[in-house]
């Protein structure tokens, strides 16, 4: 999956996001806005792992994206 369309369809993916790092609150959501580096930011700081630790999850959960996770009306 491409990051470029995961930030363009960031409010869809919420749950997403959620659902892979519960401890995300809403308001962390918000701040990271699709932000790759700000997604890593907060994995870090909410999960006590080196940042290498969150991209690998990042670029897991990055490789798993799949169509269905998409509105296609949007």
């Amino acid at each position: 999956m491409n990051w470029d369309r995961i930030e363009g369809q960031w409010k869809q993916l919420t749950g997403k996001v959620q659902e892979k790092w519960g401890k995300l609150t809403d308001d962390d959501i918000d701040v990271v806005a699709g932000r790759r580096d700000q997604l890593a930011g907060k994995i870090q700081e909410r999960y006590g792992v080196a940042k290498d630790e969150a991209e690998s999850q990042i670029a897991d959960w990055e490789r798993n994206a799949t169509d269905d996770w998409f509105d296609r009306r949007a």
